[in-house]
């Protein structure tokens, strides 16, 4: 796999998160444990992609 095709993967993992994330805060009676997971998860790969980026 190259960089490139990674750093796609990882951009479309990051995509998917933000939209759980809105899915998750638009629920009624959304769970705030799920949504700091969710938002955890998603900072990671964002840093993951910046330090790929960066290389």
């Amino acid at each position: 796999m190259t960089v490139a095709s990674h750093l796609q993967e990882l951009r479309r993992k990051h995509d998917n998160l933000s939209t759980m994330v809105e899915q998750e805060q638009r629920s009624p009676g959304s769970d705030a444990l799920r949504i700091a997971e969710l938002k955890k998860q998603k900072l990671k790969l964002k840093e993951e992609i910046t330090r790929l980026s960066q290389a």
